[in-house]
């Protein structure tokens, strides 16, 4: 089946990691690549890949970007991929011997997260949706991201897909930041009745950061990964804290 499947990827300024991305998806006989005009060597590395096919466009919500992505698109299949996501050889065999009769149009992918290039136990990402029949296929908005809408049924792979991005701190401070913004709105927004459990601890601020150190550490194992399972635990505990100021921030404006 990996002939009949596309890769796509969105880009902005990703050159510490999109070159180990498009090293796992060689394999692609196209791989379409959306950048919101990277000034960093990006676009440098996408052109030393033959079969990168390249489109600019101004970045507004993830949800346009990766809709205008599936546009450009001919295959049947997408792999839609993070630029710092790594594809398995487990998941390349995988998705090799999958049925193209099948009554299946989308797959859903675990995920493994890497701190400096090692894989931690456990962490909070949750399987995602990145093989899919472009037909039954539409992204749509959720809070600082998109959320991918399959039409027809779903399944599950069990091969991993690493994320690992290895962008400074201040990169990715800048985006938490921008997220939390947009997360915080959708909180305050939405009726607590719609909210998700979690949407609703996050809700109230205090809790948040408490629960995911202990949810990391301990529930996730985190503490047995020694600095790096700290490392990400810490970080993700920043992000609630981020995303609790702008909750405040947010609620004292409106008044």
């Amino acid at each position: 089946m990996l002939k009949e499947v596309t890769p796509l990827i969105l880009t902005y300024n990703e050159s510490l990691n999109i070159g180990r991305t498009l090293q796992s998806i060689t394999w692609a006989k196209t791989i379409v690549v959306i950048d919101s005009y990277s000034t960093d060597e990006t676009l440098e590395i996408l052109h030393s890949y033959p079969q990168v096919k390249l489109f600019q466009r101004k970045f507004d919500t993830h949800t346009s970007q990766w809709n205008y992505g599936l546009e450009q698109i001919q295959s049947e299949w997408i792999l839609s991929l993070d630029a710092d996501y790594i594809i398995t050889d487990e998941l390349i065999a995988e998705i090799e011997v999958i049925s193209l009769n099948s009554s299946i149009d989308g797959y859903f992918v675990p995920f493994k997260y890497c701190v400096f290039g090692k894989p931690l136990r456990g962490t909070l990402l949750p399987p995602r949706q990145v093989l899919f029949r472009k037909s039954q296929a539409i992204y749509i908005d959720d809070g600082h991201t998109q959320l991918l809408e399959i039409k027809g049924q779903s399944s599950k792979l069990s091969s991993y897909i690493y994320h690992d991005d290895r962008k400074p701190l201040s990169r990715w401070l800048w985006a938490q930041d921008r997220y939390m913004v947009i997360e915080a709105k959708k909180l305050l927004e939405t009726p607590t009745s719609e909210l998700s459990l979690g949407d609703r601890i996050r809700k109230q601020k205090i809790l948040a950061p408490i629960i995911i150190l202990v949810y990391c550490l301990i529930l996730k194992g985190g503490i047995l990964d020694g600095w790096r399972g700290c490392y990400y635990a810490f970080q993700r505990v920043l992000a609630e804290i981020l995303l609790a100021i702008r909750l405040i921030e947010t609620e004292k404006l409106k008044h």
